[in-house]
């Protein structure tokens, strides 16, 4: 699997296709076959939708417009009238199609239609009962939302590996550190 499924939403694990946008950031759709592979391992379709270099730029354009919502969302601001419409507008496409076959259920669609599948789990979490529960990587490096559904609401990461296990050592490297006799220390 090439991408990362821990945000609790289809349309926060798609936000969360730019890593480290605080840092360095690393693109995660730098292709129209990852854009294929993110749709296919997601679970919004089954097959490829075979995607163009356009349909990745308007993909790229969603992800941002997702992220920006969100990030509203999670800040209490207003939400950008732009990225309102990109979503919404997206959302008014048909969605994937679901088949019954022989073999169980198949999904597929168009890029267009995956898209309107991904605008539609965005309304969904932000105006959904999970809304609420939405919270930011407590990872300076990551940027990800999720959806924090643990008992008490004290989830601090998006996910443990890699971001709780790094910021749990760095935190051990600095009780470590405080932790030395001056004596030692100045050595």
């Amino acid at each position: 699997m090439k991408h990362s499924f821990v945000c609790g939403n289809p349309a926060l694990d798609f936000a969360a296709t730019v890593r480290s946008r605080l840092g360095t950031p690393l693109e995660m759709l730098s292709s129209p076959e990852s854009l294929d592979d993110w749709f296919r391992e997601s679970g919004i379709i089954d097959g490829d939708t075979k995607c163009q270099r356009a349909d990745l730029d308007e993909a790229i354009v969603m992800r941002e417009a997702i992220y920006s919502l969100v990030h509203a969302r999670v800040d209490g601001g207003d939400y950008d009238s732009d990225a309102l419409s990109i979503v919404n507008d997206a959302a008014r496409t048909p969605p994937v199609v679901q088949q019954l076959t022989p073999l169980g259920r198949r999904t597929d669609g168009t890029p267009a239609q995956a898209l309107s599948s991904v605008a539609r789990h965005a309304i969904e979490v932000l105006s959904g009962s999970d809304a609420p529960l939405l919270k930011e990587c407590a990872n300076h490096e990551c940027t990800r939302v999720y959806i924090d559904r643990s008992r008490g609401a004290r989830r601090e990461w998006c996910a443990m590996d890699p971001c709780g296990n790094k910021m749990k050592a760095a935190a051990y490297r600095a009780r470590k550190r405080a932790d030395k006799p001056a004596s030692v220390a100045g050595k």
